[in-house]
């Protein structure tokens, strides 16, 4: 044994010490965001249809001025409804995220304020009536480059609601109540790193939009 040798032993020992606390500090790094394709999203106060006690949750990233997502509502969430939703296998969230307006310089951001009159109704009867209006506002739809939802349109679409206090929507939707809370589904939006509408995770895990891939996902889960 070398005069050396304690040294050299005290180095490596050490050498190894950091480098186990640098790997640990990596993992951590890793570990505290999602993965790409995933999302942690706190659904507390989010509508949704299906029973609270369905196993599988699905999250679809909409705005009301997408023709895409008006399609998915169209096409895709019947048959959702009628495999998964009605039996209690799942429900079905919808996160607001409105983008369109901006993205097409609109003087006015109506995709937002169909998303605040949306929870304005949501604030009022609940699930039903927010996917009762929901349907509404996707029928009503104009053009995506085009003001359509303002303020007065959005209190005619809540008219069709029979059982909604107009009075209360109406002051709802005019001193922009539930502004905040749209701004919150878009931050929640933006974290899942969502560049489009609909945009589908089920249990976390982003999948591609078709009823072939969402029912595959949702089967998968259960």
């Amino acid at each position: 044994m070398t005069a050396n040798s304690n040294p050299n032993r005290m180095f490596l020992v050490i050498g190894t010490l950091i480098a186990a606390v640098l790997i640990g500090l990596a993992v951590f790094a890793v570990q505290g965001k999602p993965a790409a394709g995933t999302a942690d999203f706190d659904l507390t106060g989010v509508p949704f249809a299906g029973q609270e006690s369905a196993p599988v949750d699905v999250v679809v990233v909409e705005d009301f001025k997408c023709p895409a997502c008006k399609n998915f509502e169209e096409t895709v969430t019947p048959e959702l409804k009628t495999r998964y939703v009605d039996t209690g296998k799942a429900k079905v969230h919808t996160i607001l995220w409105p983008f369109l307006a901006e993205k097409f310089s609109l003087p006015t951001d109506d995709g937002k304020l169909a998303a605040q009159a949306s929870l304005c109704v949501y604030d009022q009867g609940g699930n039903d009536a927010f996917t009762t209006f929901k349907s509404i506002l996707f029928r009503a739809q104009g053009e995506e480059n085009v003001v359509w939802a303002t303020k007065a349109r959005l209190k005619d679409l809540a008219g069709n609601l029979e059982s909604l206090d107009q009075s209360k929507f109406a002051e709802c939707l005019d001193t922009d109540a539930t502004a905040a809370r749209v701004d919150a589904m878009e931050a929640q939006a933006t974290r899942a790193r969502v560049n489009s509408t609909p945009t589908v995770f089920v249990n976390g895990k982003q999948v591609t939009g078709t009823l072939a891939d969402v029912s595959a996902a949702i089967d998968a889960a259960e």
